[in-house]
């Protein structure tokens, strides 16, 4: 597959164009074939994993994202809307066409990239709409009562950014629970 991917990206990398130390990446969610894979340098591959490291190599994107490897088409689009916020990257997405099957292809990347893991108190792993179960008295500020042990919280809700709360309703009241007292239902 090295070969193949060397030939076709005539041994450069396929974002930024360099011709020293390169690898085969793979494009996830991935069918193991050349054409979920690219072949990239170190650099790209070492800035893929935090992109806003380094926001200016990524200028090189102006040229790879007009790639007909849908591949590559991919991994630019993730790297630009990850560091959408710098300005200019924002201004190459609204420029890029992605066919629909290779759009989707790049969104549900992101998707599992940023989809982020929140257990309870047994490690099990929680989920919008689970129901869990109050292992310990808690007292609930602002609100003038106790959620008590052993009450279930039905249809929770994930805290965005905050893998250590959920949000449910207690006696009525939406109230922001710590997931180390919680167990799943």
């Amino acid at each position: 597959m090295e070969q193949e991917l060397r030939n076709r990206a005539q041994d450069k990398c396929e974002l930024c164009g360099s011709k020293e130390d390169l690898r085969v990446f793979e494009v996830t969610p991935s069918d193991g074939t050349s054409k979920s894979a690219i072949l990239i340098c170190k650099t790209c591959e070492e800035l893929i994993k935090d992109p806003s490291k380094n926001p200016n190599h990524w200028r090189c994107l102006n040229d790879a994202m007009w790639s007909s490897v849908p591949a590559v088409q991919v991994v630019s689009y993730r790297i630009l809307k990850s560091i959408a916020s710098e300005g200019w990257p924002q201004d190459l997405l609204d420029m890029l066409y992605l066919e629909p099957e290779v759009l989707e292809w790049a969104e549900a990347g992101i998707e599992n990239e940023n989809k982020m893991i929140v257990k309870d108190t047994n490690g099990n792993l929680l989920n919008d709409g689970d129901s869990v179960i109050i292992i310990k008295d808690l007292p609930v500020k602002g609100a003038g009562f106790t959620a008590k042990q052993g009450t279930t919280v039905k249809n929770i809700k994930l805290v965005p950014d905050d893998p250590t709360h959920i949000e449910g309703k207690v006696n009525g009241v939406k109230i922001y629970l710590k997931t180390q007292f919680l167990k799943k239902a």
